[in-house]
């Protein structure tokens, strides 16, 4: 593989076995054209049949009730339900929790129709975490008879789908969902040890299955239908890419459509079109190619044969694509399996299954030459793992795109397997429901973005049954349902139930004693005493004389959960939350093991030294300014010290004393600056490893709303002070662009804003140059900085923000120097800046003052917006309030920056349900050993959830906690005061974040923004 193959095929690492998400265990069987037993097949519902054995649910005990004229108190029938629910229902109770891992999970593994049956039949209680994303709204649950609570610790079962956060996870209980554990995936190994300490059963969906090995409870169909949708959807862009018009553009993504069924009836009406006029001409016969021929396949051609077609043996596809009389009012399709293209390296012929599948190193794949010439689009629904051939190399891919003979076929992949860098070597990594496509140029060894340029596009969306949450679900409820009758009876020796079971009693069950190596590599030595526990070894793994680590947390604001949560994995971990906000601090403290609140006053030298004393590492989540102080009691304690902050020049005065005191200060290291640290020494030292340099650095990063929480002034909102955000917008930046150097001053930054930056389509963004760039030069080890094109540093915002706050900088807003004084209302506060003083005036005073402030004509555009956000502000009055207005409600302030700060925080604060984002992008201009130029970007897009935290909270707070752990590991050895530049800090960091979610995205692109990039602001102001 090529290196710039290579480096794609890095970029999503974690997510190598999505694939098995969606396909059967035993796929294989499928072909071997096993056929499912008949009882696998028959409806299981109150007489069901799995494996052979019929059973039944057991008669339900009616609940006795107080009678109508009962005296007794509202408590005192509560306490009685209760008790005659534990002592006359021999259920168990069942909960569904509510799914946060995606933005688009809206799936359930219960329907309201199943739980009304299940209460029915049962009489037991079940319980529904609310959601307002799930495709069955809380009424309908309630309806059905379910309780509708957030806690769900009354519940003896909980179900779900994705995988369950650690810090949910509760001791003691049943869980049933797809932990994606069972294969070794050693992202989720922290997850798997807190079910194993927690004592949880776990039983995961994916092994659950008949004695035939086939799986019993999936979403592999809808994987199909979904991915078959999308596929033709991304083919129609392709082909408009290329210059032809094409029906398939009439269909959108499955997610676009409200059911399975009106997706159909979209492609029903392609297909309508099709038949009356035909493909483009230029293509030939469109021909799609069906690997594999189960659940996957199959539903994937249930949706296709929504469409004119012509099924053909796999054989007859050169002759169909090379006739000059093949039809263009269908499409042509192949399903195509083992004996259709593999074959036996010394005989040239395919054998025999069972020689294939008992020896598959004797066996080669011939795809490349007799399916992939002849497709114009290949939809992958087959089971792969590595001991079996590839269907194409990356190679046999570069053979094929570089004959002109092939130019209009493989034009697409719809990659449902999701296998990276597995049968298809070149599909580098899974993709996105809103980024889900990606082109493979391997005669260029490119890979991009771009449907207008050379390569075979590729769909490998990884989520693909969550676009069709409804459809889904129902399936799944359907066949999961027999099964949650016998976990509720706690018949746990049922065979299907006993053999998806993971881990039970704190223990892994038999099958899966294997993953305890995987545990013990990713859990180190601190935690073998818990292993050897957890499969059954004698003697308790708190006496085993494991040093506790305290963990000193200065601060406790909203990026310090994500941290807490983080180091508490560590049962021999304690936290002392040190803070000026009690009830902040105890909040975060609340429920939390091993932690507790301390006051702090960083002034007191006493009580800090006392503290300090006390932890055996220190992290510092205090503003900036009172870092200095917490190192100095850090060298003269000698303990380590973490911050997310930059090296002020304070801090780095402390650089010799800590080397002299063998202390490390780690700092830099949460968002930005930190992960932007991380990636960007990553690329760079893998180009000066390649033999290659650096050219030009461009970055940007910011946290923003996500778009559907954007719509207002400015685009932006503010999850703690403004004051910081607003005074950052007014600092002066230097910067390298052009091979030119740059100043900007303050006054002027958001004047001279950069009206474009082309990261992603989808977003509209601007940005603003970032401080003083150039030091970044040495930082990142570049070489001087003259001889670099660019060395750019920015911050992100949504288009509109920058002339917004240049116009609110001229108009007073943002004066930090003045003395403040009350007012009566806000309109009353912003009549004295306009005018000098609070007398009364009208809206066309007002709005002749702010054109004569911004120096342009009272009806120009921008006037308007800013009226428009003064008066969405309440700092103007609106028609329906022409007189008084909002009152003042900021007294006391110092400055006006300070008022208008505080009126910020109320007006734009994140509202219930609302979420955050993070965008970080990084892109180098490089010069390759050979002299060409190539460019390479990383990027990061991280949204908050409304069940765990803000995108800014873990961007910022898990790499400040991993770094905290590798110092309490001993695994940074450098002292002194450090930022996170170092490879085994950068590579481990980066790793950990890429398993807790975060992942960054590296590419290799054929176009990069640099050459687009200007300043001087959108023009509006002189």
């Amino acid at each position: 593989m090529s290196s710039q193959a290579a480096l794609a095929s890095r970029a999503l690492p974690r997510l190598s076995a999505c694939a098995r998400r969606h396909l059967s265990a035993t796929a294989v069987s499928s072909l071997k054209r096993s056929t499912a037993s008949a009882s696998a097949k028959r409806s299981l519902s109150s007489s069901s049949t799995v494996s052979g054995q019929t059973y039944f649910p057991q008669s339900v005990p009616k609940i006795q009730q107080h009678p109508p004229n009962s005296s007794s108190s509202l408590n005192q029938q509560q306490q009685h339900q209760k008790h005659t629910h534990a002592s006359l229902n021999p259920f168990k109770s069942v909960a569904i929790r509510r799914e946060g891992k995606n933005r688009w999970e809206r799936r359930a593994a219960l329907t309201p129709e199943a739980v009304e049956k299940l209460i029915k039949e049962t009489g037991i209680k079940v319980y529904v975490q609310p959601s307002t994303k799930r495709i069955f709204s809380d009424d309908k649950y309630r309806a059905a008879g379910a309780t509708i609570q957030e806690d769900l610790s009354a519940a003896d079962i909980i179900l779900g789908i994705k995988e369950v956060p650690v810090k949910d996870l509760i001791p003691g209980k049943t869980y049933v969902y797809f932990s994606h554990t069972h294969k070794g995936q050693k992202y989720n190994m922290p997850m798997l040890q807190d079910v194993l300490d927690k004592k949880i059963r776990l039983i995961d969906y994916e092994l659950m299955a008949n004695e035939h090995k086939q799986r019993l409870v999936l979403f592999g169909k809808h994987a199909g239908y979904a991915g078959m949708i999308d596929g033709v959807h991304g083919l129609g862009q392709r082909l408009l890419g290329l210059g032809f018009s094409s029906p398939f553009l009439h269909v959108g993504m499955a997610h676009n459509y409200k059911s399975l069924a009106s997706a159909k009836l979209a492609l029903q009406s392609l297909g309508n079109t099709i038949s009356d006029e035909g493909t483009p001409k230029e293509f030939g016969p469109m021909t799609f190619t069906f690997t594999g021929s189960g659940n996957v396949s199959k539903g994937a051609q249930a949706v296709f044969k929504s469409l004119p077609h012509e099924f053909v043996d796999p054989k007859d596809l050169p002759k169909i694509a090379k006739s000059k009389n093949a039809r263009l009012d269908r499409i042509y399709a192949a399903e195509v399996n083992v004996e259709d293209h593999i074959r036996h390296k010394t005989q040239g012929v395919f054998t025999s299954l069972d020689e294939y599948y008992a020896h598959p190193e004797l066996f080669t794949s011939t795809f490349h030459k007799d399916i992939a010439p002849y497709s114009s689009m290949v939809i992958n629904g087959a089971y792969w793992d590595a001991r079996y051939p590839r269907l194409m190399t990356t190679d046999q891919l570069k053979t094929l795109q570089s004959d002109p003979a092939n130019q209009y076929r493989m034009l697409s992949i719809a990659d449902i397997s999701c296998d990276i860098n597995g049968s298809f070597e070149f599909m580098s990594h899974a993709t996105s429901i809103e980024d889900p496509f990606f082109y493979v140029d391997t005669v260029s060894g490119k890979e991009h973005k771009h449907a207008e340029e050379p390569g075979v596009q590729i769909m490998s969306v990884d989520i693909l049954p969550s676009e069709l949450p409804l459809e889904s679900s129902q399936h799944f409820s359907d066949s999961l349902y027999p099964f949650i009758k016998e976990l509720i009876r706690d018949n746990h020796a049922h065979p299907v139930l006993a053999g998806a079971t993971i881990a039970e009693h704190g223990s892994l069950t038999p099958s899966h004693e294997n993953l305890t190596k995987i545990l013990a590599d990713t859990h180190a030595k601190e935690n073998l005493a818990k292993l050897k526990s957890a499969l059954g070894a004698k003697g308790n793994s708190n006496t085993v004389g494991t040093k506790r680590k305290s963990v000193l947390l200065c601060g406790s604001g909203f990026v310090a959960g994500p941290l807490v949560d983080y180091l508490l994995r560590d049962p021999n971990v304690d936290i002392t939350i040190a803070s000026n906000s009690q009830t902040e601090a105890t909040s975060l403290a609340l429920g939390r093991a091993n932690t507790k609140v301390v006051p702090l006053d960083v002034k007191d030298n006493a009580k800090m030294a006392s503290l300090v004393k006390d932890s055996d590492i220190v992290v510092s989540f205090v503003p900036a300014p009172f870092h200095p102080i917490i190192a100095e009691h850090c060298i003269q304690e000698k303990k380590n010290m973490v911050t997310a902050s930059y090296i002020s020049p304070a801090m780095q005065a402390l650089d010799e004393r800590a080397q002299r005191a063998g202390i490390t200060i780690m700092n830099e290291i949460g968002l930005d600056p930190g992960i932007d640290h991380l990636s960007a020494m990553k690329m760079i030292d893998e180009v000066k490893a390649e033999g290659g340099k650096v050219t030009s650095f461009v970055s940007w990063c910011g946290g923003l709303p996500a778009p559907e929480a954007s719509n207002v002034p400015l685009s932006y909102k503010f999850s703690w002070s403004p004051r910081g955000v607003l005074t950052a917008g007014m600092n002066d930046a230097k910067f390298r662009m052009h091979n030119g150097f740059h100043d900007i001053q303050g006054k002027d930054l958001m004047k001279n804003h950069f009206p474009d930056v082309p990261i992603y389509p989808g977003f509209a963004l601007e940005g603003v140059a970032n401080r003083d760039s150039l030091s970044y030069a040495d930082t990142y080890g570049l070489g001087p900085v003259e001889k670099l094109d660019t060395m750019f540093r920015g911050t992100l915002r949504y288009k509109g923000y920058a002339d917004l706050m240049h116009s609110f900088n001229r108009l007073g807003l943002l004066n930090a120097d003045n003395s403040q004084q009350n007012f009566s209302s806000w309109p009353e506060f912003m009549d004295s800046l306009l005018f000098g003083n609070s007398s009364k005036h009208d809206n066309q005073s007002r709005t002749a003052a702010i054109a004569d402030r911004l120096d342009l004509p009272k009806n120009h555009p921008s006037v308007g917006k800013v009226v428009d956000a003064l008066q969405w502000l309440s700092l103007m009055p609106t028609a329906n309030n022409a007189h008084g207005g909002a009152p003042f409600t900021a007294q006391n302030t110092n400055t006006t920056l300070d008022s208008f700060c505080s009126l910020l925080m109320n007006k734009l604060k994140y509202n219930p349900l609302e979420r955050d984002m993070v965008i970080l992008h990084h892109e180098f201009g490089v010069q390759l050993k050979d002299g060409t130029d190539q460019t390479r970007t990383s990027t990061l897009v991280s949204y908050g959830t409304f069940e765990t935290y803000t995108a800014m909270a873990k961007t910022v707070g898990l790499p400040a906690a991993m770094a905290t752990e590798m110092l309490l590991k001993g695994e940074i050895p450098e002292k002194g005061v450090l930022a996170p530049t170092m490879p085994h800090v950068y590579n481990t960091i980066l790793e950990k974040l890429d398993r807790e979610g975060v992942s960054v995205l590296e590419q290799i692109v054929q176009k990069g923004m640099r050459p687009m990039l200007k300043w001087g602001g959108s023009g509006v102001f002189k």
